[in-house]
């Protein structure tokens, strides 16, 4: 039976989620498109290098972010504060020091990502239930400015969204069979995070924080894959034309790479 998802951000433990649903025709699903991992022409690697660091400056949407996000924690039952940055910018959680985000959920989001599709409507095989709506749990200021229907609840994959422009990740389908979805966040680990940002905190954290660190963290898979073909190819660490899928990949996982962090451990790969 299809619910409500009016409301979606659910509080309480993994095993008993109080999720809103909403009944839709048909579940939304991903493109699968190849793309290359280097986008083609000089001017076109400037385009996406400028874009990029415009969306990153200018992410902040207008209105009282704060005021915005108490609300929805206040009508959630959220307990633990709200992150703050570190003088290196990076998110800090005080109860997971270990988890350290350069970019939150609402940077995520107003950058380009996910192909424009993380919040389409689907049917879930992990709770057998559809959904709908749910972009509507997030504070209305992280999606200010945007087009939901072709930046947030997009069906078809839109690598165009994107902020280097190329498709990366697999699909819902892909991750399910993997085991990596809880019933708590069917979306997965971007719709665990905007929830684990705001506040809920659950027996699941342990994972997903584990599965960024695996990811992200300072001997994340994806983070020293990006570092060591910068260093190997003497290629600036905010070369954009370097790996786009590697650097939107770890964008969804609520990072990018900087000074600091690649000239920290660049020395390995050379």
């Amino acid at each position: 039976m299809a619910k409500s998802a009016a409301r979606a951000i659910a509080p309480g433990a993994s095993k008993a989620s109080k999720d809103t649903k909403t009944k839709v025709t048909k579940a939304g699903k991903v493109v699968k498109k190849k793309q290359s991992e280097i986008p083609a022409g000089k001017s076109s690697t400037k385009k996406v290098q400028a874009e990029a660091k415009v969306k990153v400056k200018g992410s902040g949407a207008k209105g009282d972010a704060t005021s915005q996000e108490e609300a929805i924690r206040a009508e959630q039952g959220y307990t633990e504060p709200l992150p703050k940055r570190n003088a290196k910018g990076e998110l800090v959680f005080s109860d997971y020091p270990e988890m350290r985000p350069n970019m939150s959920p609402k940077e995520v989001l107003q950058a380009g990502s996910f192909g424009g599709t993380y919040f389409r409507p689907i049917k879930s095989s992990v709770t057998g239930e559809k959904y709908s709506g749910v972009w509507k749990e997030l504070p209305k200021n992280w999606l200010e400015g945007l087009d939901i229907p072709r930046q947030v609840a997009s069906s078809p994959y839109l690598a165009e969204v994107n902020t280097y422009k190329v498709k990366c990740g697999g699909s819902l389908e892909m991750w399910e069979s993997s085991g990596w979805i809880d019933k708590q966040d069917p979306y997965g680990w971007f719709m665990w995070y905007c929830r684990f940002y705001l506040g809920r905190r659950t027996a699941d954290d342990e994972r997903q924080v584990g599965r960024w660190k695996k990811c992200t963290g300072l001997k994340g898979r994806w983070r020293n894959n990006l570092i060591g073909k910068c260093a190997r190819s003497g290629c600036a660490y905010d070369n954009f034309a370097v790996s786009p899928v590697v650097r939107q990949t770890l964008q969804h996982w609520g990072y990018r790479l900087n000074k600091e962090d690649y000239e920290k451990a660049a020395k390995r790969f050379k």
